[in-house]
């Protein structure tokens, strides 16, 4: 699905980005670019929207598209949440998530409007590297014949590896596109290593199987290809 996030905050396009990998989501900063990206699901700050919330309520009735604002508890955005249309196919259409934004809620509020919105709509995602084939929202790996269920955070990270073969990856980095800074003081020391372990476990990222899932030393991890598996003696 191809979503388009109408707001001035960079984090929290980001964080939407990163709740809803199985859609193509586009920051939109200005009312004019929102027919362009031709959205179908817009997800709308109301903040960032100001006097113009009317206005781009409108334009997604033409055609019609679900829409998910995101209020603070402000006097100003509980104001702007009263204004909404009160028609049934309305009501169908539009909903809301209020903010600070968090990942999991969002992705769930998400997949239920898009499930009243578009009932044949499925969310899955199918992204191969290699033999490797991940599907979403399932979180399921094929290799060699085997299905491997991997929870969220251990796809995202493997998904982020494979798509990152040869390259290392700052701890930061993996932080941030896995967990997040809404995470940040919550992290224990021990969550990344412990997850690297998992996916190499049970993806079998061994050298003996032609890969090899290194640490960089004071600075993060490495997924490589070997050209030819080692073979143990």
């Amino acid at each position: 699905m191809h979503i388009a996030v109408f707001s001035n905050s960079a984090a929290d396009i980001a964080l939407i980005a990163r709740s809803l990998p199985a859609h193509d989501c586009l920051g939109v900063q200005q009312r004019a670019d929102l027919r362009r990206a031709h959205p179908q699901l817009l997800i709308v700050d109301v903040a960032s929207a100001g006097a113009h919330l009317a206005d781009i309520l409108q334009m997604a009735k033409t055609p019609a598209i679900p829409v998910l604002l995101l209020a603070t508890d402000s006097a100003a955005d509980l104001a702007a949440l009263t204004t909404l249309p009160a028609e049934p196919a309305d009501e169908r259409l539009i909903d809301s998530e209020f903010k600070p934004l968090r990942r999991n809620a969002v992705a769930a509020r998400v997949k239920l409007l898009l499930q009243r919105s578009y009932p044949d709509h499925s969310e899955k995602q199918v992204q191969q590297f290699g033999d490797y084939i991940f599907e979403s929202p399932a979180h399921v790996v094929a290799h060699a014949g085997i299905h491997t269920t991997l929870t969220q955070k251990e796809f995202a990270l493997a998904v982020l590896l494979f798509g990152n073969l040869g390259r290392p990856l700052s701890r930061a980095y993996l932080q941030e596109s896995v967990w997040g800074p809404e995470d940040e003081t919550e992290l224990p020391t021990r969550t990344i290593d412990t997850h690297i372990s998992r996916v190499r476990n049970k993806l079998d990222l061994k050298p003996e199987k032609g890969f090899r899932l290194t640490t960089v030393y004071g600075y993060g991890y490495q997924l490589e290809r070997l050209a030819t598996p080692v073979t143990r003696k």
